[in-house]
């Protein structure tokens, strides 16, 4: 497959023009795409349960594969003198996955539950490094989605276990629409 560029010659500006010429004479497919990611995201928060089961669902299919393998693995690499902790990792990938696949609900209340945590310390972690940074421009922002972070792991925990059952689509579908928004931009910028 060729590239198209604006100018002979194969210096990096010339270079970046081309696939901006490539890009520009796609923009109906970023346009539709984003559309198509909108959609999917409105659908995701129409039904926040549903969206949580999904999203648990694929996990546990990615994790219950690559458990699957790593088991695989470790039968293949026991003369490495390994095979005990390839074989146990393995294991436990394909167990956390079948356990998303077979009680996605479980599944999600503990995802939940682990992220609202990740929020409150990584949001503590972050507020610490902002006001080390308090002289620079700027630090005020790092401090603020700190601040927001650790709400949300509060919020989020508050409500545990019920929020199990929401939050994972609510993130989901929002991803969704404002990745979509994005794309649709992008698609529309690239039009002109």
């Amino acid at each position: 497959m060729s590239l198209q560029t604006d100018s002979m010659t194969p210096s990096p500006g010339g270079m970046v023009a081309g696939h901006l010429t490539e890009l520009r004479a796609k923009w109906g497919w970023f346009v539709a795409l984003g559309l198509l990611m909108v959609i999917a995201g409105a659908i995701a928060l129409g039904n926040l349960v549903l969206s949580t089961v999904v999203s648990v669902l694929y996990i546990g299919v990615m994790m219950a594969v690559a458990g699957g393998a790593q088991v695989i693995h470790a039968f293949q690499v026991k003369t490495w003198g390994s095979f005990l902790f390839w074989l146990l990792d393995g294991l436990l990938f394909l167990a956390a996955g079948l356990v998303c696949i077979f009680v996605p609900m479980v599944a999600a209340e503990f995802l939940t539950l682990f992220l609202g945590v990740s929020l409150i310390v990584g949001g503590a972690f972050r507020l610490v490094a902002a006001f080390k940074l308090r002289p620079a421009d700027g630090w005020g922002w790092i401090a603020f989605s700190a601040v927001i972070a650790i709400l949300l792991g509060i919020e989020i925990i508050a409500g545990w276990p019920v929020s199990g059952l929401w939050v994972l689509g609510l993130l989901l579908g929002i991803d969704l629409v404002f990745n979509g928004i994005a794309v649709l931009f992008l698609g529309f910028g690239l039009k002109k």
